[in-house]
């Protein structure tokens, strides 16, 4: 018995999505998967190996009740380091495996959140997220669960909120986006950011923002903002984001947030080299050069602004959305590894797909402009970046 074409048309339709969906996991696991076989790092003890809280049914109630008790109120993430240590105690592969396994997910999730976005390119910005060596650090540090298993959450949230905001799918979609969005939050805060994103979005496809946006947000908003002022304090008078190293002037933050956008941007393009710690910048208001990186996002936002008409909304959205995604690292709030550096790795995780996206995008805008199949650039993109990341 032979199937029609018009069966095995419907079938490869089916299958395809899954089959790319695959590919997203497997290069996710040949970039970050020789890290199953890594130890334990730096902040590592307080969060697993050392953390009591994690021996006990006690130690489960402590984690949600009392934000003193961990490093960190994201009590999502000890949740899970609680249930791993009940299942493979100590030993570092576990811990690293379900961290490959979240950014694996992500990537698939990037990928259709990108594809019902009408975004061109989509599945090679997944395939740039998921092997791009700025993310070995998070992948790879156990304690940076908190970036893997947030953007699980945020993207899934973003998807949710889109069902309900484009496709008038009901109140139960904006429900479960506000519940999703609450879990991206006990994994990280820095996940408050979504909402700004989300804003930009309905900007960038629909030229406006209403009202009836911003009550769509709404929900977002009131349980985001009060948690996100939490970490803030608990950051200061818990973790030690005080004292003379963080003693900055408004000027000082100014010019820290404009050299740290760059920096990252410029990582992201060429990851070479990359480093745990990087050099602590003198931030210096009296030196002219220094002003010329937060003039110089300021150019970037106010040309595009100004040429939308001609090259559309898009250009000056991802740049709004990749702010948006580092914000919470540029120096406006204090962190406590400022006390050694303005910027790390990890601290771009929830924005490098917004910066995924846009390359992938100019790569397919120019392949077809130039009349070249899209799949050759992307996959030179690739096989540039794999390599780095495996060799991380």
């Amino acid at each position: 018995m032979h199937s029609s074409p018009d069966t095995n048309s419907q079938t490869e339709s089916r299958r395809r999505p899954w089959l790319c969906a695959v590919l997203l996991v497997v290069l996710a696991v040949v970039a970050h998967g020789r890290s199953c076989w890594s130890g334990f790092i730096w902040d590592d003890e307080q969060y697993v190996t050392e953390n009591k809280t994690l021996r006990s049914l006690d130690g489960l109630r402590q984690i949600w009740l009392e934000p003193r008790s961990i490093p960190q109120y994201y009590p999502l993430v000890h949740t899970t380091f609680w249930i791993e240590h009940h299942l493979w105690g100590t030993t570092p592969a576990g811990y690293h495996l379900v961290n490959v396994a979240l950014h694996a997910v992500s990537s698939v999730l990037l990928w259709v959140l990108l594809r019902r976005l009408a975004v061109p390119g989509a599945w090679l910005a997944a395939a740039i997220f998921a092997v791009h060596p700025v993310g070995v650090e998070t992948v790879s540090w156990v304690t940076e669960r908190k970036n893997t298993l947030s953007m699980v959450f945020a993207l899934s949230a973003a998807l949710a909120w889109l069902r309900y905001r484009f496709d008038q799918a009901g109140p139960r979609w904006l429900v479960a986006a506000t519940l999703l969005f609450v879990g991206a939050l006990l994994a990280k805060t820095v996940a408050a950011m979504l909402v700004g994103m989300l804003g930009v979005i309905v900007w960038w496809k629909t030229g406006r923002f209403t009202v009836r946006d911003g009550l769509a947000l709404l929900p977002l908003v009131v349980v985001g903002l009060p948690l996100a002022l939490f970490t803030v304090w608990l950051e200061k008078h818990h973790v030690g984001a005080i004292g003379s190293d963080f003693a900055f002037t408004p000027a000082d933050r100014l010019l820290i947030a404009g050299r740290a956008a760059c920096f990252y941007a410029a990582k992201l393009a060429w990851p070479q080299p990359l480093a745990f710690f990087y050099d602590r910048w003198t931030i210096d208001a009296r030196q002219a050069w220094q002003w010329g990186f937060p003039l110089g996002v300021a150019a970037a936002i106010a040309g595009t602004w100004w040429q939308r008409s001609r090259i559309g909304r898009g250009p000056l959205a991802a740049i709004l959305m990749f702010l948006c995604g580092l914000f919470p690292a540029l120096g406006f709030f204090d962190v406590y590894p400022f006390k050694f550096s303005f910027v790390a790795d990890h601290f771009s995780y929830h924005a490098t797909p917004v910066w995924c996206a846009a390359v992938a995008a100019g790569i397919t805008a120019i392949a077809v402009r130039w009349k070249v199949d899209p799949v050759l650039p992307g996959a030179v993109v690739l096989a540039v970046l794999l390599p780095l990341a495996v060799a991380r």
